[in-house]
């Protein structure tokens, strides 16, 4: 496939139309012109299932990150070496506007594989213009090009999503550029590239279904239009883009970013749109997966529990169950990952080198169950008075279960075994180029007790890219903003914390505006751990400061800051008097500092870079702070 740029450079006679296919980057029929292509309903569907799949791969010039997860580049993970050690150059900031992303993470660079892929969605939506494109002539699918346009406009908005979640301020391109036009592009205001891919989602909305099921099911939705709404408008309501203080801001349009508590108003209605959604028969849209009570522990395949009574079967099927999908799943793509992505989960002992690590900052968030029956952060004043203990943090007291089905650790069994982080292959290792996990913990989100890596390939439709929680999150922010804690919010969480059999907020949190912002964060991070949210979620509240090595906390200095991004571990020791009994040895755990050799630079590593040569050859663009 071509590599085509966009802006200046995809206007040096690119566009030379002997060929629909050939402008689309198909491997074409050279006698195929856009005039037969357009004046076929099926060639045109073809072309908008073409989006599709850059839709699923949207993330692949950022290569390692699409296929094994953003994660080891936030403080959810550390990483391994294997991949080249991509993660440690975005770790050490081995990236710039001169290289673009570091050295073997893409195949190309993101900004301008997402303009080429915006450039198509527009090809599509001026070529069935142009063409009077029919309609299917299949009987019952009366309406199939309307709905072929809205997916298209929904494709064309998420693609410019991705665009400024990235790079912030951008240039919104709906139009088809010819040779000859104008070759002026300027950047355009976050809350104006908002505005427009709010338009989008509407155009898409006014032609898709309510609901596809069967054959159709995975297509764009009006759920989906929705939550493409809730997302972009929540994106403008936060802190990087309404009243945050961005340090040496040389944004263009930085006197546009003050509060405005309007933008959270917005954000809460887009986001109640999702809630309410409804079906064509009048009937909610979305609802949390609740099958399964609080006893069963069978493993995600029925099978008899082989994680010693710690994972309810629920909390596996939630990821895998196909009525959990369609009922939860807001926007996802299928077969996202397969079964060389097991290196990413499993430790050594089972035939993987641990590309992802969690890190203690991610432990740490999972929450305990109190005496009370309700639930707390560990880090809290009366966490130890009720009975959680540092060494044995894992079972002292009740964690949310979430923890359990995420983070293997030391003593944690699996598939009927028991994890030994102190000795053999898996024992804690010192540094992200061994195989073993350098911080002391394994993933376990999404994989499945009963795979085995040499036996039988698999792959997962997994994770989604926006489940309902995520709408819940926005909506009880947003309310929380605007006018504080309710009680209607507060059982909004609450929801989603029981359908995973994790005890309800203190009650306290209801009238408590700071109190219940730090639940509803915690919430999101722990939730959607893992699923590509916390490095771009993290951005939004500026809550990376400057930081390199040098900075990184001592570890007995817990809790950690929370707004600095440090990288700390756990390791086992063998003491007589530990709780933990591994193979019949007792142990006790002990906090360490993770050498990553992580750094922070305020402002840019909030934003990727422009490249040098896309600013050389549009000289009207100006480059993102700091770079």
């Amino acid at each position: 496939m071509k590599r085509l740029y966009i802006l200046a450079s995809l206007l040096a006679g690119l566009l030379n139309f002997t060929s629909c296919e050939d402008y689309l980057d198909r491997t074409p029929d050279d006698k195929t012109t856009e005039q037969q292509v357009f004046t076929r309903f099926d060639k045109v569907e073809s072309l908008v299932t073409d989006l599709y799949a850059h839709a699923k791969f949207a993330n692949r010039p950022l290569l390692y990150l699409n296929h094994f997860s953003i994660s080891s580049i936030s403080d959810e993970c550390s990483a391994s070496s294997h991949e080249s050690a991509i993660p440690y150059q975005f770790w050490v900031g081995n990236y710039g506007p001169s290289q673009g992303m570091p050295s073997n993470s893409s195949y190309w660079q993101y900004w301008d594989d997402l303009y080429t892929t915006i450039r198509s969605a527009n090809i599509i939506l001026e070529g069935v213009k142009k063409y009077n494109t029919p309609d299917n002539p299949q009987d019952g699918r009366e309406g199939d090009l309307q709905r072929r346009i809205g997916e298209v406009y929904f494709l064309r908005g998420y693609m410019h999503y991705l665009l400024i979640r990235a790079y912030g301020e951008a240039v919104y391109i709906n139009r088809v550029i010819n040779p000859g036009d104008d070759m002026t592009f300027e950047k355009e205001s976050f809350h104006s590239m908002v505005d427009k891919i709010c338009a989008d989602a509407d155009s898409a909305y006014a032609r898709v279904d309510a609901w596809n099921g069967g054959q159709y099911f995975g297509r764009v939705d009006k759920g989906a239009c929705l939550g493409l709404k809730a997302i972009v408008r929540w994106l403008a309501a936060t802190p990087m883009w309404n009243g945050g203080n961005l340090p040496n801001d040389t944004r263009v349009f930085k006197s546009e970013y003050g509060y405005d508590p309007k933008r959270w108003e917005l954000a809460r209605d887009a986001a109640k749109a999702v809630l309410e959604c409804k079906k064509t028969d009048g009937s909610i849209r979305y609802k949390l997966y609740e099958t399964y009570d609080e006893n069963d522990f069978r493993d995600v395949d029925g099978n008899a529990e082989t994680n010693n009574h710690k994972v309810q079967q629920r909390l596996w099927q939630m990821m895998y169950d196909m009525n959990a999908i369609q009922d939860e799943w807001v926007w996802f793509v299928t077969r996202d990952k397969d079964t060389g992505w097991s290196g990413d989960v499993l430790p050594p002992s089972q035939g993987g080198h641990a590309r992802q690590r969690p890190l203690q900052e991610q432990v740490d968030e999972y929450e305990y169950i109190g005496p009370d029956g309700y639930g707390y952060p560990i880090y809290c004043d009366h966490a130890v008075k009720d009975g959680y203990d540092d060494g044995n943090p894992y079972e002292s007291v009740q964690r949310d279960p979430r923890f359990y089905r995420d983070i293997r650790y030391h003593g944690s069994w699996y598939g009927g075994a028991q994890l030994n982080t102190a000795e053999g292959n898996d024992a804690v290792s010192g540094s992200y180029l061994d195989q073993a996990s350098h911080t002391g913990y394994y993933l376990r989100k999404f994989y499945k007790d009963g795979w085995d890596r040499g036996h039988g390939g698999h792959s997962i439709s997994g994770p989604a890219i926006w489940r309902l929680p995520e709408f819940i999150y926005i909506y009880c922010e947003a309310v929380n903003e605007l006018s504080g804690p309710n009680e209607e919010i507060y059982d909004l969480i609450n929801q989603v914390r029981a359908r995973s059999f994790m005890s309800p907020m203190p009650p306290a949190v209801k009238t408590d505006k700071e109190l219940m912002n730090e639940y509803i964060q915690r919430e999101r991070r722990v939730e959607l751990f893992y699923e590509n949210n916390r490095y771009w979620t993290s951005r939004l509240y500026l809550e990376p400061e400057n930081y390199g090595t040098e900075s990184n906390v001592d570890p007995s200095d817990w809790p950690y800051p929370k707004n600095q991004r440090q990288s700390h571990g756990m390791r086992p020791v063998e003491d007589p008097n530990g709780k933990i009994v591994v193979n019949g040895k007792n142990y006790r755990m002990e906090r360490f500092t993770v050498e990553d050799g992580r750094v922070f630079t305020s402002p840019k590593s909030y934003l990727f870079p422009i490249l040098q040569e896309e600013l050389k050859r549009c000289p009207s663009l100006v480059q993102n702070p700091g770079w």
